[in-house]
């Protein structure tokens, strides 16, 4: 009786030179695994041996038909990424995220495909944190009004009582409620993919990344993060600007950790469906980050100037509850923050 040579399973990761994705790649080629990646741009310098690159556009049809052959999972990291500049970007974030993701299903199912799909979602989702009211228990604040902004009156009230709130960790069951264009669309995504599932039986690990930093960080963009947007600022020997009085909390976790997060979604014996929180567990301030990539990077440059200044898009605190990623999907953040910053600001310095 013959027997069949083994083959090894290949994995496309779409977006697979950008940020995260680059080092989804770089962790599955160490493991030894076949990796094919798709992106709109070119290969980057010092990407692993042997991976497979396809230059296209996840929303083009034949490209990604081509991309799908013989694959056995899939990790998308295509997107648009970032709160975007106003709702002039409303129709790229539609097209790059929600038809691109249409697209990549339509093919998944034209294709009888029958292995796993990991997804990059946001904890955009959520809009507003979770929030306990000492009189009425976990409640969910409305948008703040501008009026109470421009008082620099930043937090959230109780709806009944207008009472003062405590923020909590956020769990996935949490009741979505995004506030912006980019996390409208990474909520369609989700969406999207759970349809996807029903119809064809795929499973589908949506992975909900909170506010990610660490090397190939992009910068310069008016679509990066806070963590770009800060270390921008503070490589180029300006003040990093923080908003509101920068006392916003939120979840700052390792690009590195974030893909070992996809990796073992990707690679668990069984598919590990359903949503989770990717972050550190540990909170900390706008102005906290600020401070520290001042402390690393430019310790005699100009400090964080806290403006006042707000955006309607922007939440007041929004972190997560890790408990339900290390449960289920074996997840826990090993990078340490201080060591974190410091790799990244050697990184800025020798750019």
């Amino acid at each position: 009786m013959a027997v069949e040579p083994y083959r090894r399973r290949m994995l496309l990761v779409t977006g697979g030179a950008g940020f995260v994705g680059s080092h989804v790649v770089d962790q599955l080629a160490a493991q030894g695994e076949a990796v094919r990646v798709l992106d709109l741009r070119p290969p980057r310098a010092g990407a692993p041996d042997g991976v497979e690159h396809h230059v296209g556009d996840v929303r083009d049809a034949a490209t990604v038909r081509r991309a799908l052959e013989g694959v056995d999972a899939v990790c998308h990291q295509a997107a648009m990424v970032g709160l975007g500049v106003d709702l002039g970007d409303i129709a790229g974030y539609v097209a790059h995220n929600d038809l691109g993701t249409a697209v990549l299903l339509r093919e998944l199912a034209a294709a009888r495909f029958a292995g796993r799909v990991v997804l990059a979602s946001s904890m955009v989702i959520y809009g507003e944190g979770r929030y306990r009211c000492a009189e009425h228990g976990v409640v969910a604040p409305a948008p703040r009004p501008v009026a109470a902004l421009q008082r620099a009156e930043f937090e959230p009230g109780c709806p009944s009582c207008s009472g003062v709130l405590a923020p909590e960790p956020v769990p996935e069951a949490a009741p979505a409620d995004p506030r912006n264009v980019y996390a409208a669309t990474k909520l369609h995504q989700e969406h999207l993919a759970a349809a996807f599932s029903r119809e064809t039986g795929v499973p589908v690990t949506a992975l909900r990344y909170h506010n990610i930093y660490g090397p190939r960080l992009p910068r310069d963009t008016p679509y990066a993060g806070v963590a770009a947007l800060f270390a921008s600022a503070v490589a180029g020997g300006r003040a990093p600007q923080v908003y509101e009085d920068g006392g916003q909390l939120r979840d700052f976790v390792h690009v590195r950790d974030v893909a070992r997060a996809n990796v073992l979604a990707l690679t668990a014996p069984d598919a590990v469906p359903g949503a989770f929180n990717v972050c550190s567990g540990r909170p900390r301030t706008i102005l906290e980050l600020a401070q520290a990539l001042h402390a690393t990077l430019a310790p005699d440059g100009p400090p964080a100037q806290v403006t006042g200044a707000f955006r309607l898009g922007d939440v007041r605190h929004v972190f997560a509850d890790a408990r339900r990623a290390a449960d289920t999907l074996g997840f826990a953040a090993a990078e340490d923050f201080g060591t974190g910053i410091a790799e990244l600001g050697r990184e800025l310095v020798a750019a």
